[in-house]
């Protein structure tokens, strides 16, 4: 089935064409087009409206939540945090209508403005909303304006009875956004340990297991807040195999914190000794926490994850097979540093071009792809599932698609964030594999955020693809010096004029990231199929 498809996928791509301005063809910007189709419906299918129409709907008299039915009384009550929450509670307010009494949402600084002006409206709540929004958290690290909303939701909750519903609306961003240290450790003194964590290339779950052992409300603490009431969460993951006590540190899930786990998190990234005295006291003071602790009204706590990244790769792959692609999934769960990440996507495209030889894929790269799976998070299944489809495949179009969140160790001063940094390296890895790519072989690499910002720039991520390098040493520039600087967005945005850039606004939604190889079809070389490719 898979090569019947490969042989008629090339029909829909453009042919290619003589090399133009920069040394691109046709053929290469058609990919580029094509990839940022590919992506936007990735984030489409993860935009808050639709995932909260899936999942909250009132029918009559009854309140139908992710399968499970209450009967609402205007007892429903709202708290969310968030990248995604202002455009959540917006359709749940529509939802709702006159059940809901009152709601608190913590969102990121500047967000409505934002989706304001990107004509959004749709995810902004209305003048004569029930909802109180507060915006806190710049540069997704907690601040004053979060610990005040923090500390509003935590009073919202901590005011209910057992006959009312608490709808709490969860997101990526939620940990910086709901901050409630535990006295004696002041505001100033986790954000420390925070920076420090991630500039050290600390992963999103060895950040939030921290974050959950030092706070009041995470680690199940506001589904204890909110006790005796009924609570329901709805929440989009952005944490790889989505675990919701790790998705924005579990604050609806009890999850006693493991002293243990975080003296050695903070062992690992050399910050024991340098902790300060009142993060010391309340880690010690978690040592004998029994199992049961925090466990109060556990059962009246439902938690379902109504969006992921896998969700946003199954309605990518459907795009990429209507463009004529045959798609193929790596994982939805990609990790590990940028370079590991980076290389493993070189490799995977020269073994994609091997097979299309006669001789086929060299054993040994075989072996190389494999034995990187431990420290790219994909399992052996994964990886040679993917290596079948791409020797069976032989000169059709493809689309390898995955997502996660992989990590950047901050060595240099510069801007830009993850995805834009990891295009950047799959340009190099490309370059130093050209003598291994036929030049027929058409390729291009996109890795996006799907909120729409990645890192603190204005882009979602970038494209890139073999020629990517030499273009850049004609203009002057050195890919090797930006990245030694983490400085990845002013090497693009200087790059032919920006071009290879990602911009999409921040979207309202948030699961991670999506990356995608496009190789074009050996068959799109032919003069009819550039006729149907560019009809």
């Amino acid at each position: 089935m898979a090569s019947g498809l490969c042989g008629a996928a090339g029909s829909l791509l453009l042919s290619s064409a003589p090399w133009g301005l920069g040394g691109r063809s046709r053929r290469m910007m058609t990919l580029w087009t094509q990839g940022r189709e590919v992506f936007g419906a990735a984030v489409s299918a993860v935009l808050p409206e639709n995932m909260m129409r899936g999942s909250l709907a009132l029918r009559g008299e009854c309140l139908q939540v992710d399968g499970r039915s209450f009967a609402p009384t205007g007892n429903v009550h709202l708290v969310g945090f968030g990248k995604a929450v202002l455009g959540m509670a917006a359709a749940a307010e529509r939802i709702l209508g006159d059940h809901l009494v009152r709601g608190v949402v913590s969102v990121p600084h500047g967000i409505q403005e934002a989706l304001r002006q990107a004509g959004k409206g749709e995810m902004l709540l209305g003048p004569d909303s029930r909802i109180t929004v507060l915006e806190g958290a710049r540069h997704n690290l907690p601040d004053r304006d979060a610990m005040e909303a923090a500390s509003a939701i935590r009073e919202l909750a901590s005011g209910l009875t057992e006959q009312d519903l608490l709808l709490v609306l969860i997101s990526g961003g939620g940990s910086a956004l709901l901050p409630a240290p535990t006295p004696p450790i002041t505001l100033e003194e986790k954000q420390s340990l925070t920076r420090q964590l991630a500039a050290r290339g600390a992963t999103i779950q060895e950040l939030n297991t921290l974050r959950k052992a030092l706070s009041q409300l995470k680690g199940g603490g506001l589904a204890r807040c909110a006790h005796p009431a009924q609570v329901v969460s709805l929440i989009l993951s952005d944490v790889i195999a989505d675990p919701p006590e790790l998705i924005a540190s579990g604050p609806t899930v009890p999850s006693p914190a493991d002293p243990g786990e975080c003296w050695a998190i903070l062992e690992k990234y050399g910050l024991r000794s340098s902790l300060p005295q009142s993060v010391r006291d309340v880690l010690s003071g978690l040592v004998g926490a029994g199992t049961g602790q925090g466990q109060a009204g556990s059962g009246l706590v439902h938690n379902a994850i109504i969006g992921s990244n896998a969700l946003a790769l199954e309605a990518a792959s459907a795009r990429a097979r209507e463009l004529g692609f045959l798609p193929v999934v790596l994982s939805p769960a990609v990790c590990g540093e940028v370079q590991a990440v980076s290389r493993l996507y070189g490799l995977l495209v020269r073994f994609a071009s091997q097979a299309r030889s006669e001789e086929g894929p060299a054993g040994s790269l075989r072996e190389a792809i494999l034995g990187m799976g431990p420290e790219v998070g994909v399992p052996d299944r994964d990886l040679l599932h993917t290596l079948k489809v791409l020797e069976e495949c032989r000169g059709g179009a493809l689309c390898l698609l995955s997502g996660g969140e992989p990590t950047v160790q901050l060595r240099g001063k510069g801007k830009g964030g993850r995805n834009q940094e990891l295009a950047l390296r799959v340009a190099v890895e490309l370059a130093q594999g050209g003598s291994s790519l036929p030049a027929p072989l058409g390729v291009a690499f996109l890795s996006g955020g799907t909120d729409g910002q990645d890192g603190p720039t204005d882009a979602a991520g970038a494209i890139a693809d073999p020629l990517l390098v030499s273009e850049a040493r004609e203009q002057g520039l050195d890919p090797a010096e930006f990245l030694d600087n983490n400085d990845s967005y002013t090497f693009f945005t200087r790059l032919s004029r920006g071009d290879r850039l990602i911009r999409t606004g921040l979207t309202g939604t948030n699961v991670m990231d999506v990356h995608l190889v496009l190789i074009q079809g050996e068959e799109a070389g032919s003069g009819a199929h550039a006729a149907a490719g560019s009809s």
